[in-house]
């Protein structure tokens, strides 16, 4: 989170990607302090649920990372201690799966992608109520190509009795998306945690 969000170009070099990246800024980290809550960030620039920006790295997603401790280490998992059952679990997934058209070479059509999409993130969602328990709240966001995707598969959970399990729609209104190569500026992100703390305020959780 906060890829390039400090930039005043939205064309970057690499250096400067790294120089203008501050994640400590970006609606996450803002919204957690506005709600006075702990938090923690995880998230991997260009990965997707089931396909990765442009169809880069196709053998990997950012779901074969979360369960590491160390990122680079294959085959490393996270240990819960069981001390950590956060109360709420933001996901947003979907912009590197469907905001490139799919290259030929690609095992995809648009239509396996999006299916594919759905299965993978109904089962992320059970897998972090295993991993959480039925404490947590999860909030599922949509936007651009995949708001309905999400919204799908928020309702698929609740069918299947997952009463704690939230679609949230990001509205891009008022964004200029001034951050490196076209991502949130800090503006955006300040704007997008006024939001997204509105929608969490009004959810039934105590901190």
């Amino acid at each position: 989170m906060g890829y390039g969000n400090l930039s005043t170009s939205r064309d970057c070099t690499w250096d400067e990607i790294r120089r203008s990246t501050n994640a400590d800024v970006s609606y996450g980290a803002l919204a957690a302090r506005k709600l006075n809550a702990d938090y923690q960030l995880n998230a991997i620039s260009g990965l997707g649920m089931v396909r990765n920006y442009n169809g880069g790295s196709p053998d990997v997603t950012y779901r074969t990372f979360y369960d590491r401790a160390l990122l680079n280490t294959p085959g490393d998992v996270w240990q819960n201690p069981g001390t950590w059952r956060p109360q709420l679990v933001v996901v947003n997934l979907g912009t590197n799966d469907f905001s490139t058209a799919v290259n030929p070479g690609e095992p995809w059509t648009p239509d396996s992608l999006a299916a594919a999409y759905r299965t993978a993130y109904g089962e992320f969602l059970r897998k972090l109520r295993a991993r959480y328990g039925a404490g947590t709240t999860f909030v599922a966001v949509g936007h651009g190509q995949f708001a309905d995707h999400v919204q799908q598969v928020v309702k698929a959970r609740a069918d299947a009795g997952d009463s704690k399990v939230r679609y949230w729609y990001l509205d891009g209104s008022g964004l200029d998306f001034s951050g490196c190569h076209w991502h949130h500026s800090a503006h955006d992100d300040r704007l997008i945690a006024d939001r997204l703390t509105s929608f969490v305020a009004g959810q039934p959780m105590r901190w």
